[in-house]
Parts: C-alpha cells; structure tokens; sequence
C-alpha cells in the first residue's frame, strides 16, 4: 500500500477505534440500547468504508497493477487464471 493510503487507513481506523471505545463508554452507562445500536451500524459503515478503500488499493496495486512500476513488492508473477482468482477472493472477502 503506498504511504499516502496507508496513512488515509491509519486515520480512518484511529477514529474507529475512538467509536469502539464511545460504544464501550455507552455500555457502561447503560445507555439506551437504540443508540449503542445506531453507534454500532456507524462503526460498521466506517468498517465497510476501510474494508473498500484497502480492497481497492489490493485491485490497483497487486492485482491491476500486477507487473507495472505500480504493482506493490510483495506482488509475485501471477497467470491471469491467478489474477481473476484473486479478484474473485478479494469481492468475496468484501461481501460477507
């Protein structure tokens, strides 16, 4: 991952990590359930939102970008049955 999206995720789970730690807070005080749960469907959006932004540095630098000056280091030569396959994992990986 290039040093600026790597540092766009640290961020991104830095605040997430402030919500985990709200919601426990929450928890703790016995808050209304409705609103620890709308704190967690907030959490899971920020989630999904990484999960995204990490699957499409995957697809544009170790998948796409596989055997060019932007494929990342640890990219190893791959066939293109290889290079769907990995696509396919990283769309599964991203719908469960």
């Amino acid at each position: 991952m290039q040093m600026v999206d790597r540092k766009s995720i640290d961020r991104r789970l830095a605040r997430i990590e402030g919500q985990v730690r709200g919601l426990r807070k929450l928890v703790e005080q016995d808050t209304y359930c409705c609103d620890i749960l709308q704190q967690i469907s907030a959490v899971n959006a920020a989630l999904n939102q990484v999960s995204a932004a990490v699957a499409s540095q995957h697809i544009k630098h170790c998948i796409v970008g596989h055997g060019t000056d932007e494929a990342h280091s640890m990219t190893s030569e791959m066939t293109k049955e290889e290079v769907l396959d990995e696509l396919s994992e990283v769309m599964s990986r991203l719908m469960r």
